[in-house]
């Protein structure tokens, strides 16, 4: 893996060396001889892949479409970062919950799929900076009558979320915690929560803002966004802690691919509006 690594970062030097970056990652120039191309090039035909490990339920960063291909916003922007550094992005689905044991053990260089920026993963591994503006929200069906303003209200409702998720981290750290914990039901994943939902075992769904408006578009409005929501939440993508090469890297093509619109084209087409933004990580 570190091999395949540094093979990815001589190829990347290549292709952005001569950029002059700002916002995002680290400047960095290329040698121009004739040596230090060939061995790059080498390099580059020895390994040509960055392996992603993602959730192939989280619409819309990835998922399966109808056919089921790996679609979504985090793989069409991590595919253009490929293109900036002149490899190809290979998708593996994992276990989301064993995401930091996959990333540790090298079976995966990143995790890219709607990763929250938390103050326990930062601990655990090396992030980019932040590249999508989210929120935590909670929503309920349209005809419930259901809109929760405050989180006292939720001691009496019952909640759905994923487990291991950012949203069951924001409402453990909701001031009103306790009076609704014993109320939190944890599902493998949103699409079940949403199940429940709309089975009435649920009356309420603490979800990422983008994954609940997309699927409620899908639902044709079926449910509804609560006033009160559990903050800000934002979107970055995770490295092993000694990756800072491959990390910095990919900061690089990413604010390139802002400078020149692509990435606001690609937040267009899954959102309708762009949300996306690249901020370091504090």
């Amino acid at each position: 893996m570190k091999k395949k690594l540094l093979a990815v970062f001589m190829a990347a030097a290549m292709v952005l060396g001569m950029t002059a970056l700002t916002a995002c990652g680290s400047d960095e120039a290329s040698g121009g001889n004739a040596e230090g191309e060939a061995d790059a090039d080498a390099a580059e035909e020895e390994s040509d892949a960055i392996v992603v490990g993602i959730d192939d339920t989280f619409a819309p960063m990835g998922f399966r479409d109808e056919e089921g291909n790996i679609v979504g916003f985090d793989i069409d922007l991590a595919n253009a970062v490929g293109e900036k550094l002149g490899v190809t992005m290979e998708f593996k689905v994992i276990d989301w919950d064993a995401k930091e044991i996959e990333l540790k053990a090298g079976t995966v260089d990143c995790l890219w799929n709607g990763l929250s920026v938390t103050p326990e993963r930062m601990e655990a591994m090396a992030f980019s900076n932040k590249y999508l503006n989210n929120k935590i929200v909670l929503m309920s069906l349209a005809d419930s009558g259901i809109d929760v303003t405050s989180g006292e209200e939720l001691a009496d409702l019952k909640i759905g979320t994923q487990v291991d998720s950012s949203a069951l981290q924001m409402l453990e750290a909701d001031p009103a915690y306790d009076s609704f914990a014993a109320n939190i039901t944890e599902y493998d994943t949103y699409d079940l929560a949403i199940m429940d939902l709309k089975a009435g075992r649920v009356d309420v769904i603490a979800v990422d803002q983008v994954l609940g408006e997309y699927t409620n578009n899908n639902l044709g409005g079926e449910m509804q966004e609560c006033t009160y929501d559990l903050g800000d939440d934002f979107y970055a993508i995770g490295f092993a802690q000694d990756n800072t090469e491959l990390r910095d890297k990919v900061n690089e093509a990413l604010q390139a691919l802002v400078d020149d619109g692509t990435a606001a084209e690609i937040s267009e087409k899954w959102f309708g509006r762009d949300i996306v933004i690249c901020e370091p990580v504090e």
